[in-house]
């Protein structure tokens, strides 16, 4: 099958595509504050018990790809993370803030998926995965707190070099790609021993190549605006301690 390439300065880590208020994952929707005037001893409390993700606990000790794993809701991601040769870099030291998308956000993309997990499209996975991953341990609160100290809006430099907008809707982070795609954080602070992790409910993308090259066949990539997206965010605040 003939394709095109994504094309974006490639380095490591994690996938997510936007979703729609009618296709959007319910799940748990009991992480970050959406007051950022929230205690920090609730916080503190909301650490040492672990916050439930995809059914399971994730506990402060493991990794974030050890967490990962045990979220029934994150398979694709895991395998994803394989596939693109991320698994080390993710189980490294760090720290790293990881807007992971669901199963179900992966979905929404349809056969895209497979088509990025073959050998060829490597580079681009590793990119999307990139655009997912921040630099450092950001808590919920932080991202809010710098929302708002940037007016509304913040600026968030991912690992594969693209921005993300991370701004708050109806109590939510809401975070917008170069492509315009809008995802939101449904659960927030799975704090791990290398980072945290913010449960994100789309697939976000970096910027488009503005000249791909041709260099043969390789699996296809989401070009623009993704099925099902939308501004809107899940239905009350979803992204509180």
């Amino acid at each position: 099958m003939k394709i095109r390439m994504i094309a974006v300065a490639a380095t490591s880590l994690l996938a997510v595509a936007a979703c729609s208020s009618t296709g959007t994952d319910s799940g748990n929707m009991d992480g970050a504050s959406a007051n950022a005037g929230s205690s920090s001893s609730s916080s503190a409390a909301a650490n040492a018990e672990g916050v439930m993700v995809g059914g399971a606990e994730m506990l402060p000790t493991n990794t974030i790809v050890q967490n990962a794993a045990l979220s029934q809701d994150h398979k694709t991601l895991v395998a994803a993370v394989k596939a693109a040769g991320l698994e080390q870099t993710l189980s490294g030291p760090g720290p790293y803030t990881v807007f992971a998308p669901t199963d179900a956000a992966f979905q929404r993309l349809g056969g895209v998926v497979d088509q990025l997990m073959m050998p060829a499209a490597k580079s681009q996975l590793q990119d999307i995965l990139n655009y997912h991953v921040v630099s450092g341990d950001m808590s919920a609160e932080q991202i809010m707190s710098q929302i708002e100290n940037g007016g509304g809006t913040a600026m968030l430099t991912t690992l594969q070099g693209g921005e993300l907008t991370a701004k708050m809707q109806n109590g939510n982070v809401a975070l917008t790609d170069a492509r315009g795609n809008t995802a939101y954080v449904t659960v927030a602070d799975a704090k791990a021993s290398n980072g945290v992790v913010h449960v994100l409910n789309g697939v976000l993308l970096p910027p488009a190549p503005a000249n791909p090259a041709p260099t043969g066949p390789t699996p296809a990539q989401p070009q623009g605006q993704m099925p099902a997206n939308t501004d809107t965010p899940p239905t009350g605040p979803g992204t509180q301690n």
